[in-house]
C-alpha cells in the first residue's frame, strides 16, 4: 500500500511533514519512528524501517522534525526539548486518526528522544532504540572544530552536519547539555529493546550498555552486527525491523488472539 500523507502542528504550531505506512492488511497496531539528527523522515534508513515495519504488519508514522526536509519551522530555533513535544504532538495526531501508536521507534538522536518522550505518550506501550546516544550532549562531537566557540561567541554560527550546513543556536547548546536523558531512562516503566552495532563509530557500543544499565526490566539488547551507524545497507535496516517487530508484537492489540497451539494431540 503506498504511503500516505500525514501533516500535523507542531507543539511550536509548525505544520509538521509526516508519511503513514500502512501494511496491506489490517494493522496489528501502530508506530512512530523518529529519524535520526537532521536525516529527515525520507532518508534511506527511516524509509526502509518504516516499510519493512509496515510488511510485518505494523502501520509506521515517519515525519520531518521542525525545520528539516519538509516541516516547517526554522532549525536554527529547534531544541531537543522541542523534538521531544513533538513527538507527543505527533502521538496525539495518530490517536486522534484512529491510529493509536503503542510502539515508539527512535534511530540514533531520534532513540533519545523516544526515550525522553514516552512519559508523554499514554498510548505508548513499548520503546526500541537504534543506535542512540546514552548522553544528549554527545551530539555536539559531530560539530566541526571551533563550531561551539563560535557559537558561544556569536549566540549561533554555521555548522556542516552531514555536509550540510545550518544555522545552530547557543539555545541549542544549552538544552542538549542539559538534557538529563539518563534519568528519563530509569523511570521508564516500559518494555525496552535496545539496538546497536558493535562497530558503530558514531555513537560507540558504550552507549547501548548505558542506556540498558539504567534501564530497568524489561529490557532486551539486540546487536546489530556489522551495520554502520546510518543502517546504510537495506539488509541492516530490513534486519532492524523485523527484530522491532517480532519482538514487539506482544505489545500490540490483539496479540492473545494470534497465539497458536502449539500443543500435539496423541
Amino acid at each position: 500500500m503506498p504511503s500516505q500523507r500525514f501533516d500535523f502542528q507542531s507543539s511550536k504550531e509548525n505544520k509538521l511533514s509526516g508519511l503513514v505506512e500502512h501494511p496491506e492488511t489490517t494493522p496489528l497496531g501502530w508506530a512512530i519512528l523518529a529519524h535520526c539528527f537532521t536525516c529527515g523522515k525520507d532518508s534511506l534508513a527511516a524509509t526502509r524501517l518504516a516499510r519493512g515495519l509496515a510488511y510485518a504488519g505494523i502501520g509506521v508514522l515517519r515525519f520531518d522534525f521542525a525545520g528539516i526536509g519538509k516541516s516547517g519551522g526554522d532549525f536554527a530555533e529547534t531544541t531537543f526539548s522541542a523534538d521531544v513535544d513533538d513527538l507527543a504532538a505527533a502521538a496525539e495526531a495518530m490517536t486522534a486518526a484512529g491510529m493509536p501508536p503503542s510502539v515508539l521507534i527512535g534511530h540514533s538522536l531520534g532513540g533519545a528522544a523516544v526515550l525522553a518522550a514516552a512519559d508523554k505518550i499514554r498510548t505508548a506501550r513499548a520503546v526500541a532504540t537504534i543506535a542512540a546516544p546514552a548522553r544528549v550532549a554527545d551530539i555536539l562531537r559531530q560539530f566541526d572544530k571551533g563550531a561551539l566557540e563560535r557559537i558561544r561567541s556569536d549566540g549561533e554560527a554555521e555548522v556542516y552536519l552531514a555536509g550540510r550546513p545550518y544555522i545552530v543556536r547557543q539555545s541549542f547548546v544549552d538544552d542538549v547539555q542539559n538534557y538529563d536523558l539518563k534519568q528519563h531512562v530509569e523511570r521508564l516503566h516500559l518494555p525496552l529493546l535496545i539496538m546497536h552495532a558493535p562497530n558503530d563509530d558514531t555513537v560507540e557500543l558504550s552507549n547501548a550498555s548505558s542506556i540498558f544499565a539504567s534501564a530497568k526490566h524489561p529490557r532486551s539488547f539486540v546487536s546489530l552486527g556489522d551495520a554502520d551507524h546510518l543502517l546504510a545497507q537495506p539488509a541492516e535496516a530490513q534486519l532492524a525491523a523485523r527484530v522491532i517487530a517480532a519482538w514487539a508484537d506482544r505489545y500490540l492489540a490483539g496479540f492473545s488472539a494470534r497465539l497458536f497451539n502449539v500443543e500435539r494431540s496423541g
